[in-house]
């Protein structure tokens, strides 16, 4: 079963990574740049396309390929699944040495990385013809924009919800809908619920799991409108200090600790075993994603699962637009052709059957009535994806996905160690220091 808990959980290694970016910027510009106006460019290409992949997600590109190979005689996809780790330093190398593959499909949060540096080919005017251009996953669009232009489309969605045992919070005498409006109302429902279940815990989280955090914690903080990083790419600054809604966050996570709501295990729990103790039935809430709630539970556990959007501290909802997105590389032997294969994985049938494979559509028309009732608690992300972001940043792993990140040592400090005001002010720091660092 797919699961992002690799990446959300392990870290990336991005020493080699920064160094082959670093030569990248020199030389990625001069690739031959795609000319997507070319006549018949995208229609009846032939012989091979390749596609880099990374291992992480490569069943629903593999799967994807073959039914288009199917389809096709004259053109054949093939692809090249990349370890996750390694997936950036070896594009930069292959970008550095000019010989290149025709499309990749990564991580959505690395485009920036390759985007600034004339990598990929601008793709604008053939997204914005989309028909279905306006239903298309706004977090992953985000992550494929730059300066008004277009490098990419969007291809499986990974999307950070809350998920509630409904069958526990039923005997407790509450509704999902009713206490999800806010982490106020949150915390009040888990002060209820440690006296009506004393077998349960009211929450869960990850403690020492950065990227798991990072999915779920963040969209809290942006359902109040705000981030942890201000600024335009390239000149970005953190955004911690006097940021009212990081506040809260870290407040609420400190008080599910010291009140007890959450498991003693949190405080060494580093997503290895990210939602065994909500699907076993002993936690009422979970946020988390698709896979781990719901992809890799048993049948006769579902019915008793919902979910809702994440909120703020008073309100308003978002979730981490997570995922993969595909983009051609300037300098493509066949662009005509990954254009092709890139607007078949747009396809509804396609994108309606990612959540066999723990992922989701990155289109909101998927959510026909079949989709809602096969897949009822992919449908609550896939119908708001308007509500979905994820920064762009040159520093996004640096800052939230490694062991060492500012992001982890802020929660820690200020969840397990109390002291919130140092946590905000540290993470302010280092921050700054991470994205100075990073700037073009």
């Amino acid at each position: 079963m797919l699961s992002r808990r690799g990446l959300l959980t392990g870290g990336l290694t991005l020493g080699a990574a920064g160094a082959g970016l670093s030569a990248l910027s020199a030389c990625a510009g001069t690739l031959p740049p795609v000319d997507t106006t070319a006549d018949g460019f995208g229609q009846d290409a032939t012989g091979t396309v390749t596609v880099w992949c990374r291992s992480a997600t490569q069943t629903g590109v593999q799967a994807a390929a073959a039914s288009f190979n199917e389809l096709h005689d004259d053109l054949e996809v093939q692809v090249l699944p990349i370890p996750d780790a390694q997936y950036v330093t070896k594009l930069a190398t292959s970008i550095r040495g000019g010989s290149v593959p025709d499309l990749v499909d990564f991580d959505l949060i690395n485009c920036p990385l390759f985007y600034v540096r004339e990598a990929f080919a601008d793709l604008t005017d053939l997204v914005e013809a989309l028909p279905f251009r306006d239903q298309l996953s706004a977090g992953h669009m985000g992550l494929l924009t730059h300066e008004h232009r277009v490098y990419g489309t969007p291809f499986l969605g990974d999307y950070s919800t809350l998920f509630a045992n409904t069958e526990l919070l039923g005997r407790a005498g509450f509704e999902l809908a009713d206490v999800s409006g806010s982490l106020e109302s949150l915390m009040s429902t888990c002060q209820s619920l440690k006296t009506a279940l004393p077998d349960a815990h009211p929450w869960a989280f990850p403690g020492n799991a950065s990227g798991a955090m990072g999915f779920t914690i963040q969209p809290m903080i942006w359902a109040a409108d705000t981030d942890l990083i201000s600024g335009d790419l390239g000149d970005q600054a953190g955004n911690i200090l006097g940021n009212d809604a990081v506040e809260a966050v870290l407040e609420f996570h400190r008080q599910l600790w010291v009140d007890e709501l959450v498991p003693q295990r949190t405080y060494v729990a580093d997503g290895a075993q990210w939602g065994n103790a909500y699907r076993s039935g002993e936690v009422v809430f979970l946020p988390s994603a698709y896979g781990p709630a719901v992809a890799e539970a048993d049948e006769s556990f579902r019915p008793h699962s919902q979910n809702a959007l994440l909120p703020g501290p008073d309100g308003g909802r978002a979730t981490f637009s997570g995922g993969d997105n595909m983009c051609i590389l300037n300098g493509a032997p066949n662009a005509s052709g990954a254009w092709q294969f890139m607007r078949y994985t747009l396809e509804l049938e396609i994108q309606r059957a990612l959540p066999d494979s723990g992922y989701m559509p990155i289109r909101s028309d998927s959510a026909d009535t079949d989709f809602t009732v096969k897949y009822e608690q992919a449908t609550v992300p896939v119908t708001q994806l308007d509500q979905g972001y994820v920064p762009s940043s040159l520093a996004y792993n640096l800052l939230y996905n490694q062991s060492s990140s500012p992001w982890l040592a802020m929660i820690r400090r200020a969840v397990f160690d109390g002291d919130v005001p140092g946590a905000l002010a540290e993470a302010q720091s280092e921050y700054d220091r991470i994205l100075t660092q990073t700037q073009l």
